[in-house]
């Protein structure tokens, strides 16, 4: 059986009550919403490949990806280069338009931040979904909760916590490498020093 969006309401059934300031944890998840954020995943490991942090991010409209990317600021020199802002801009230039279509979803493995979830509500992004919360800067339950402020003309349904382990334990992963990293070329100077 195939619900189309036309006959449920996204997550309508699916979602429990909200857990923080209006963000929804699912407890089931649709294996097309686990097939994407699957595909987010990869990104994610194709940016700590590149030593970005692992993060990655997929649009999809009516099942299928219309913009993607993973985190690019240090290689591309560009504070804004997080994936949200990477996907959105892959999809604003392949549909030669600065908003997105309706029903548009962004999947992405970290909690956005103030510039990202900015940058999703004006492009009119309808339902984003995150895997790990980023508890000193997320702006979608976190810290604050961007995507239910009042004075935006726009609103994003948001949902939380699909693949949250897969998604900390690369962020986990990747900052306990770049740390050890860094310990051993400041074991390395000191002895080159002495």
């Amino acid at each position: 059986m195939t619900i189309s969006s036309t006959s449920l309401k996204p997550y309508q059934s699916l979602s429990r009550q909200p857990d923080i300031k209006g963000v929804h944890t699912s407890t089931f998840w649709l294996a097309e919403d686990a097939k994407w954020m699957q595909k987010a995943l990869k990104l994610a490991e194709q940016g700590a490949e590149c030593g970005e942090v692992p993060v990655g991010a997929v649009l999809v409209h009516e099942r299928q990806i219309i913009g993607q990317g993973f985190n690019q600021p240090i290689g591309g020199h560009d504070a804004t280069a997080h994936a949200e802002i990477v996907a959105l801009r892959d999809a604003c230039q392949r549909l030669e338009n600065y908003r997105l279509p309706l029903h548009t979803t962004l999947y992405v493995t970290l909690e956005p931040c103030t510039m990202c979830i900015g940058a999703l509500i004006h492009a009119r992004v309808d339902r984003l979904i995150y895997a790990a919360n980023e508890p000193r800067a997320g702006m979608v339950g976190s810290q604050l909760d961007l995507s239910i402020q009042p004075f935006y003309n726009h609103n994003i349904q948001v949902h939380r916590g699909l693949c949250i382990e897969h998604s900390s334990q690369m962020l986990k992963t990747f900052f306990r490498e770049r740390r050890r990293a860094a310990k051993k070329n400041k074991s390395k100077a000191l002895i080159e020093n002495n």
